[in-house]
């Protein structure tokens, strides 16, 4: 993973796998093992899906920066409307408990959120490139008189 990868998702995924820590404890008081199962199966679909989903924007802002913003919010969506359907596939499972599972996708969605608009805007992001500040050769500068 190159290095600009793992600066992006390291201050977004650290505070979600937190939060999935803290609901797996929670979960496993309330529910026993399959509680606790539920919210670490819930916890890593989250981290999966949004971290997958960074990469991907980060790749097609490499090559297609034109579709960057329409990219980003098809995607968002996406993600939204997949972990919806694993709630609503898992609803009546025996494998873990689906409520802690819900509780879980819901926490991290949100904590994932939150801490990407954190990194984001702490990051140093250029809004135009600092090469292309001088004239260019083909350019003309000062008067033409």
């Amino acid at each position: 993973m190159p290095s600009l990868d793992a600066r992006t998702l390291l201050p977004i995924a650290v505070p979600t796998a937190a939060v999935g820590a803290i609901t797996t404890v929670v979960s496993a008081v309330v529910a026993g093992g399959e509680g606790a199962l539920g919210a670490v199966i819930g916890t890593a679909v989250v981290v999966v899906f949004m971290g997958a989903g960074i990469l991907g924007l980060q790749y097609t802002a490499k090559h297609w920066p034109h579709l960057f913003q329409a990219m980003g919010l098809m995607l968002y969506t996406t993600q939204l409307l997949v972990l919806f359907a694993f709630v609503a596939i898992f609803k009546d499972t025996e494998l873990f408990n689906p409520r802690t599972f819900a509780a879980a996708i819901i926490a991290a969605t949100i904590t994932w959120v939150v801490a990407m608009a954190v990194a984001f805007k702490k990051a140093k992001i250029f809004y135009i490139d600092p090469d292309s500040s001088g004239p260019r050769e083909s350019e003309k500068t000062g008067s033409s008189s």
